[in-house]
C-alpha cells in the first residue's frame, strides 16, 4: 500500500527557515520516498511503512536537536501524483 502525506512544519523561534530547510534534507535523504516542496508545505510519498518510519524520524531529530515545532500533517493511503499540478474542473 502507498501512502501520501502532507508536512507543514511550524518551529517556535524566531530564526525558523533553518530549521523547515533541515527538516525536508532529512526527509529527501531517503531514496524510497518522493518529496516534493513547494511554498506551502512539502509532501512525500511511497510505501506506507516507509513514509511512517522516515516521517517519524525526522520529526524526532528535528524536535531533539532545535526544540519545539508545530507539526500538521495530513494523510491518504494512496498513490497520489505530487508531481504533477493540479486538475481542476471548476464549473462556474
Amino acid at each position: 500500500m502507498q501512502l501520501t502525506a502532507e508536512i507543514s512544519m511550524y518551529p517556535l523561534q524566531t530564526d525558523y527557515e533553518p530549521l523547515i530547510l533541515s527538516f525536508i534534507a532529512e526527509l529527501r535523504k531517503n531514496p524510497d520516498i518522493i518529496t516534493v516542496t513547494n511554498a506551502m508545505s512539502t509532501q512525500i510519498k511511497g510505501p506506507y511503512q516507509t513514509v511512517w518510519s522516515v516521517l517519524q524520524k525526522a520529526i524526532y531529530d528535528s524536535v531533539a536537536h532545535y526544540g519545539k515545532s508545530v507539526f500538521v500533517v495530513k494523510f491518504i493511503a494512496d498513490d497520489l501524483p505530487i508531481l504533477e499540478g493540479p486538475n481542476l474542473k471548476i464549473n462556474v
